[in-house]
């Protein structure tokens, strides 16, 4: 009798979790990723900051899974998925498949203004991360090449748009570099005069944390010395600056992390989407009219027993992993599947050294305790002894020393700009 096959697109928080959760299986799993790495994502800022090395928070997934005889890693790119056929085609050859999960994540959207991504990058791969730290650290350099023209301003200003984790995260780390971490490194610029820029449409930053919490962080981080926006929207970016409200901002340097979208291929499913293109599942994780077709964490859309989407974050998609395996494992067909539940286990955020905000149910609580506590988590994640043992001395080394070590400059266009 032929293994019931298995296909996950995505090998994020919930193509590898579904794959690490059906070791003992009897099916057969074909694991596809355009990339060969999973990839820690809450820790890419840091690599965008310079503080870790991308090899801290990647690992190849074909390593972490060689010992698993049921699955096989294909290095590709999905380009269609055919539902009647029960097949997904890459651009060279198909896979069948009796179980299909679909995992691949979001990407960062500019709502229709796709053009702003040239000077506006996002922060959601490994690419996007080493582009931003390129960019912050040969705008410094530029800033202390040109330290006597009137313009330098522009190197040294900074704009983050978008004030939920990433953003809030962003924005700390940058203001810890620019007017800490390198003050001294520079002779020529007055570090300490930079100007980082939070942008953010709503009236608080970190909206999905309680009142307290966000007012917390942001009094942090205007003790960093960030400046503010809220209530503000962006209506332009260019290669000279960005534009907020009725107001130009001359920069070099503009992060996005504004918003998400899901991948092009949701839209071959031929189901529902909302308006970011998640797909919209039922209770099982499930599409409405394909119970062996799954969808989970960034990419679905779907909705609690509150009535409100889930968040997407890591612990989403690691727990609907794990339910959709144990489906999977014992063949259960729709009508006799539990619903997903999610147990939510608090959230948190980073501003810099020392300094988180935490909330867990009732808890609420902000500084060094909340910091310690978002470290051990987020080192409990990475899914590699050797990842958690290294990136534990990293911020230990910089908690104590208050020195990022990895501040090289590979893709100098210093001369061109």
């Amino acid at each position: 009798m032929n293994k019931p096959k298995v296909v996950i697109i995505g090998g994020g928080f919930g193509g590898f979790n579904t794959a690490k959760s059906l070791k003992h299986a009897n099916v057969e799993i074909t694991l596809i990723d355009k990339t060969n790495h999973h990839l820690f994502q809450p820790l890419l800022y840091q690599v965008a900051t310079a503080a870790l090395s991308p090899g801290d928070i990647a690992v190849p997934i074909r390593a972490e899974l060689k010992k698993q005889d049921n699955c096989t890693v294909i290095m590709g790119e999905v380009t269609n998925i055919n539902r009647e056929e029960k097949k997904v085609y890459l651009s060279d050859q198909s896979f069948d498949y009796d179980y299909l999960v679909i995992a691949t994540g979001t990407r960062h959207s500019y709502f229709g203004n796709d053009q702003w991504e040239k000077y506006a990058p996002g922060l959601k791969t490994i690419s996007d991360a080493l582009k931003i730290r390129e960019n912050i650290l040969t705008s410094l350099e530029l800033a202390e090449k040109y330290a006597d023209q009137s313009d330098i301003n522009k190197y040294l200003t900074f704009v983050i748009v978008g004030g939920g984790p990433t953003g809030v995260e962003m924005a700390g780390a940058i203001a810890e570099i620019a007017k800490e971490t390198l003050v001294d490194d520079f002779k020529r610029i007055k570090l300490k005069k930079s100007r980082i820029i939070l942008v953010e449409g709503a009236d608080r930053v970190l909206n999905g944390f309680d009142n307290s919490l966000s007012s917390k962080a942001k009094k942090e981080l205007e003790s960093l010395g960030v400046e503010i926006l809220l209530n503000k929207f962006v209506s332009d970016v260019s290669e000279d600056g960005v534009t907020v409200g009725d107001e130009f901002i001359k920069t070099e340097n503009i992060i996005w992390a504004a918003g998400n979208a899901a991948l092009p291929l949701t839209k071959k499913l031929n189901t529902e989407l909302d308006r970011a293109g998640k797909v919209k599942v039922e209770n099982d994780c499930s599409l409405p009219n394909d119970e062996n077709v799954f969808v989970i964490g960034d990419a679905a859309l779907f909705i609690s027993d509150e009535n409100k989407p889930l968040p997407g974050v890591a612990p989403v998609a690691i727990q609907q992993a794990k339910y959709i395996a144990g489906v999977i494992r014992k063949n259960l067909p729709r009508g006799s599947r539990k619903s997903f539940r999610y147990f939510n286990k608090g959230n948190l955020a980073t501003i810099g050294r020392a300094k988180a905000v935490m909330e867990l149910g009732s808890i609420k609580i902000s500084g060094l305790f909340a910091w310690l506590v978002w470290s051990l988590v987020h080192i409990a994640f990475l899914i590699n002894f050797r990842k958690r043992y290294k990136v534990m001395a990293e911020w230990i080394y910089y908690y104590l020393s208050s020195s990022h070590g990895i501040r090289l400059i590979w893709n100098s266009n210093i001369d061109k700009k």
